[in-house]
């Protein structure tokens, strides 16, 4: 069993590019009951108190359907926001620094890219779990860099811990990920960009894993 089942499946994350603020909650509630078992929230735009505010509400619903609640790059809104954990990049800290804050219990995910070191780099240092990607043309980090199902296998017989692969994935693209090693799918605009179909794509991107 991988360090932290917790993280598998759909992992979604939030973009205020493409939900406004008065359905956010209504977009994630449709996302986890169509099957997502990962939500990350992610708005740098908003001032600290809607953060908050909206971290919170999060918070609640995923507790509510136990589902993981994830905070990008903000270890003290995660703690704030009694967050299940944090994911952070290159240039959001050291992994000891967010565990100093969230303690040992806390799920800290660390952005990997394309290079097998950091990967294993992550495990050494305590990571939860770590993403890989781009792996497609992405419209959220369209500047990215390319990650590949080569790579991806790679870092599965490298690590124990949970991969998720990240960058333009769409349901007509994905299953190639999971048949080589990706524990979980993180999807954006595929899955938000049309608010009348949150949860049936969800479902769709749940039976990927069914297979």
């Amino acid at each position: 069993m991988r360090k932290n089942n917790k993280i598998q499946g759909l992992y979604a994350i939030t973009d205020p590019a493409l939900i406004n603020d008065n359905d956010l909650i209504d977009a994630v509630t449709q996302a986890i009951e169509g099957g997502a078992r990962v939500i990350q929230y992610r708005n740098k735009q908003a001032s600290p108190e809607l953060q908050l505010k909206q971290a919170q509400a999060i918070a609640q619903i995923c507790k509510q359907y136990q589902v993981c609640f994830i905070i990008n790059d903000d270890p003290q809104l995660a703690r704030k926001a009694n967050a299940d954990g944090v994911h952070v990049g290159k240039d959001d800290g050291q992994i000891a620094d967010a565990r100093a804050i969230l303690g040992s219990d806390a799920i800290i995910g660390v952005s990997c890219y394309n290079r097998l070191e950091n990967a294993l780099q992550a495990q050494a240092d305590g990571a939860d779990y770590i993403a890989l990607g781009r792996f497609f043309p992405s419209r959220t980090k369209p500047d990215a860099v390319q990650a590949s199902l080569k790579l991806l296998a790679e870092v599965r017989q490298a690590i124990d811990l949970p991969i998720v692969t990240i960058g333009g994935i769409k349901r007509d693209n994905a299953r190639p990920l999971i048949e080589h090693g990706t524990d979980a799918i993180a999807v954006i605009y595929d899955l938000f960009h049309n608010s009348q179909n949150i949860k049936q794509t969800a479902q769709e991107f749940r039976k990927l894993f069914e297979q």
